[in-house]
C-alpha cells in the first residue's frame, strides 16, 4: 500500500475510545497549557497507539506547533535536551512528558538538518503537522490526539493497521532504514510486544540491511538491545530477529544450530526473564549478557583448556576475549559486563561441594544469579549438571547447622572417593582428583 495515496481522517471523540480519564493528569496539565497560550497541542505517538487499543502507556508523549524555546517559557519545570532532535522535557517528580515540535520536510544538509551517508544525525527543520506525520515511523504511532476537541488525527490510515494488526512503516523502507538503523530493532519489538504481523514492503529489506546495525554508536545499540529482551516478549523477539538474520549481526558470536543445548539454553533464559517481567521481578542485563554470551565463552575456553592451559585461567581469558570483541559492536556497561564475568565464574565452583568452601560460595553475593545460571543450564538439558544442580538447592533450604553438616559430608563422600581412585604423590600422600571439569 502507498502511503502517498492517503486520505486525511478526523475522526470525532464518538467514534473511538480514546478517553482524557486514561491519560496522565500531568500530561494534560501540559495539553492544556498549550492550547491556552495559543498553540496546537496533541498527544501523538504510542500513547495514542497504545491508549486506542486498551493498553496503559509508560510515556505520554506531546507534539506541538510550538518551537523549544516557546515551551521552555511556559513551563519552569522544564529543560531543553538533545542535539539531534530538541526535545523539551516538563518535569513533574518522577514523571516526565516529552514535547516535541512538530518536525518540518527539510531536505539535504544545512544547519538544522544533517545526513551522513543517508543517515539523518541531525534534525531541527520545523514545520507542520502534515508534514511532521511524514517523519514518524510507523503508521500505527502516526496517530495524533487533539485535545482542543478530543478528535484523532488520522493522515496514513493508522486506525486501519490498528484494526488489522499490521506494522507498517511511513515511506521508502529501505531509504527510512538508513536514516535511522535502529528502526529494524524498533519493527522487531513492536511486532512482538504488539503482537501485530509486520507489512511485507516493510519486512523486505530487514535482512539485506542488516549489516547497517553496525553503524549505529555500541553504546547506543546496547540501550537498543536492552529495550528489545526486557520488553517481556524476549522469547518472541529472539524468534524474529532470527528470522530476518538480524541476531548474527547483534551477537556474531554466538550462533545457535537448531534444537543445540546451546539454543535450548538461551530459548529457556528469554522465557524465563519474560517470566520475571510479567510477574514484576527484577531483571539485569548482566544476566542477559551472560546468557547470550556464554555459548562463545564456553568454546574458547573449553579450546585453551585442550592446549594445556589451566581451566580457571582458561574461562577469564577467555571471558575477557568476547567480552572486548562483543563491545565493538555493544558496548556494555562495566558494571555489568563485570556481574556476567562473574556469574560465569562461579559455575566453575558450583562442582566444588567441600566443606567451608561450598558455605563461602553460599555467601557470595552473586551466588543466586549464578544459582539461576546453573539451572537454566539443567533445565535445558546439561544432564552431567543434575545432581550438582539438585544439591545446591538443597542445600540453601537449611538452616547453618544443616548446610554446614550438608557440607561436612560432601566433603567426605569426595576424601572416600579420592582415597580409592587417587594417585599418590613421591612422598607418599594423596593427590586429589581434578573436582572442576567443565560440564559439556
Amino acid at each position: 500500500m502507498n502511503n502517498k495515496n492517503k486520505t486525511l481522517r478526523i475522526i470525532p471523540r464518538s467514534e473511538h475510545t480514546l478517553s482524557r480519564s486514561n491519560i496522565s493528569p500531568n500530561a494534560l496539565k501540559v495539553l492544556n497549557r498549550l492550547l491556552q497560550a495559543g498553540y496546537s497541542s496533541n498527544l501523538v505517538g504510542g500513547c495514542v497507539r497504545d491508549l486506542l487499543i486498551g493498553h496503559q502507556p509508560k510515556d505520554f508523549d506531546i507534539a506541538t506547533d510550538a518551537h523549544p524555546e516557546e515551551i521552555r517559557a511556559l513551563f519552569k519545570n522544564s529543560r531543553l535536551i538533545g542535539r539531534r532532535f530538541r526535545i523539551v522535557h516538563v518535569t513533574f517528580g518522577r514523571e516526565i512528558i516529552e514535547v516535541v515540535t512538530f518536525r518540518g520536510a527539510g531536505t539535504g544538509n544545512g544547519q538544522d538538518r544533517e545526513l551522513r551517508g543517508g543517515m539523518l544525525v541531525r534534525d531541527n527543520v520545523y514545520g507542520t503537522m502534515e508534514e511532521d506525520v511524514w517523519r514518524r515511523d510507523f503508521t500505527v504511532n502516526a496517530l495524533y490526539y487533539n485535545i482542543a476537541d478530543q478528535s484523532v488525527i488520522d493522515f496514513m490510515d493508522g486506525m486501519q493497521d490498528l484494526r488489522n494488526g499490521v506494522l507498517r512503516l511511513i515511506g521508502n523502507p529501505e531509504k527510512r532504514y538508513r536514516e535511522d538503523p535502529a528502526r529494524m530493532l524498533r519493527v522487531i519489538r513492536f511486532s512482538a510486544k504488539l503482537g501485530f504481523s509486520i507489512d511485507a514492503a516493510t519486512a523486505e529489506p530487514l535482512a539485506n540491511l542488516g549489516r547497517l546495525l553496525h553503524e549505529i554508536a555500541p553504546a547506543r545499540l546496547f540501550e537498543e538491545v536492552m529495550k528489545l529482551f526486557l520488553s517481556g516478549h524476549a522469547e518472541r523477539v529472539f524468534e524474529l530477529l532470527e528470522h530476518y538474520q538480524l541476531f548474527e549481526q547483534l551477537f556474531p558470536y554466538s550462533r545457535f544450530p537448531a534444537d543445540s543445548l546451546a539454543r535450548r539454553f538461551f530459548v529457556k533464559a528469554m522465557r524465563n526473564t519474560d517470566e520475571r517481567i510479567a510477574q514484576g521481578k527484577p531483571v539485569t542485563p548482566a544476566f542477559l549478557i551472560a546468557v547470550s554470551l556464554w555459548k562463545p565463552v564456553k568454546q574458547r575456553a573449553e579450546d585453551r583448556i585442550r592446549q594445556g592451559q589451566k581451566e580457571t585461567i582458561a574461562y577469564r581469558e577467555a571471558a575477557s576475549e568476547i567480552l572486548r570483541d562483543q563491545a565493538a559492536i555493544i558496548r556494555q556497561p562495566r558494571r555489568f559486563s563485570a556481574v556476567a564475568r562473574e556469574i560465569w565464574m562461579l559455575q566453575l565452583r558450583f562442582p566444588r561441594r567441600r566443606g567451608k568452601r561450598a558455605l563461602r560460595l553460599l555467601q557470595h553475593p552473586r551466588f543466586r544469579a549464578a544459582y539461576d545460571f546453573l539451572m537454566l543450564r539443567v533445565q535445558s538439558g546439561e544432564t552431567s549438571l543434575q545432581e550438582i544442580g539438585e544439591w545446591w538447592t538443597r542445600i540453601q533450604n537449611l538452616d547453618e547447622n544443616q548446610q554446614e553438616k550438608m557440607a561436612i559430608s560432601a566433603s567426605r563422600r569426595s576424601s572416600g572417593k579420592s582415597s580409592r581412585s587417587g594417585r599418590r604423590n613421591k612422598k607418599g600422600r594423596q593427590k586429589p582428583l581434578n573436582e572442576n571439569p567443565c560440564p559439556e
